[in-house]
């Protein structure tokens, strides 16, 4: 792939059709997952730094489209709790990347990293599911492999066969604010951070606006015009989901 210049309009391709399934900062080991997520690929103090527990039962959340909260009730988190995974991780060692990253990431070359620097570590993705969007983060890589590149940066379907063939995992706060289930069929793409509307994904973490994020009533007043324009957005458009 050929990298672009950093001015012009990046439009990533979708990846259509593709399963998703449920994860969450602090998830405990499971006989299928026996690698506790407190740790990502790229964080090795995920959950300390997240703020705690992102725990993913409907009754400890915030869920509100009125108010742009989506959360978990016990804390308010320092990290984005918009986030996804999906199969790759471009390094292999803190000093190198993995040999086709260069090669495959369209963004590589114009970041220029230090060798071993992920590029991948929070990039912005958009979800598509039942005529709603939701923008998002990479911080973490699965479901289950870790070098599916080809998946993920170019045309084949993802390479695991588990779980439905699952190609992103997503968070309690994706999952409420779309109102998926894991299993279900969703269609996603990369954009780039200029590309990403306000919302709820901005709310919290680096991306929060200055001061405390529930008095800040300018802010609540761009989450309410970012709904009202998503809205006749998607008045006016053809359903993706017809693909």
């Amino acid at each position: 792939m050929r990298p672009v210049a950093p001015s012009s309009r990046v439009v990533y391709p979708w990846k259509t059709h593709i399963t998703c399934t449920i994860f969450w900062i602090g998830e405990q080991p499971t006989q299928n997952n026996p690698t506790p997520n407190c740790k990502s690929s790229w964080d090795t103090e995920w959950a300390i730094n997240f703020g705690g527990y992102d725990n993913p039962d409907p009754a400890t959340r915030i869920a509100n489209h009125t108010t742009g909260e989506f959360r978990p009730k016990a804390f308010v988190p320092k990290l984005n709790p918009f986030y996804i995974a999906l199969p790759y991780n471009d390094v292999q060692a803190y000093n190198a990347h993995k040999p086709e990253a260069s090669r495959v990431i369209p963004w590589f070359s114009r970041m220029a990293p230090k060798p071993g620097k992920t590029v991948c570590k929070g990039r912005w993705i958009q979800i598509y599911y039942a005529n709603r969007s939701c923008y998002a983060q990479w911080e973490d890589c699965g479901p289950w492999v870790t070098d599916d590149w080809e998946y993920v940066f170019g045309q084949k379907p993802p390479k695991t066969k588990k779980n439905g063939a699952a190609g992103i995992d997503i968070s309690p706060s994706v999952r409420d604010y779309l109102g998926v289930k894991s299993g279900e069929k969703v269609h996603w793409r990369f954009v780039e951070a200029a590309q990403v509307p306000y919302g709820p994904w901005k709310k919290y973490g680096n991306e929060a606006p200055v001061g405390a994020p529930d008095a800040d009533q300018e802010a609540q007043q761009r989450y309410l015009e970012y709904l009202r324009k998503l809205r006749d957005e998607q008045f006016m458009k053809k359903p993706l989901n017809q693909l």
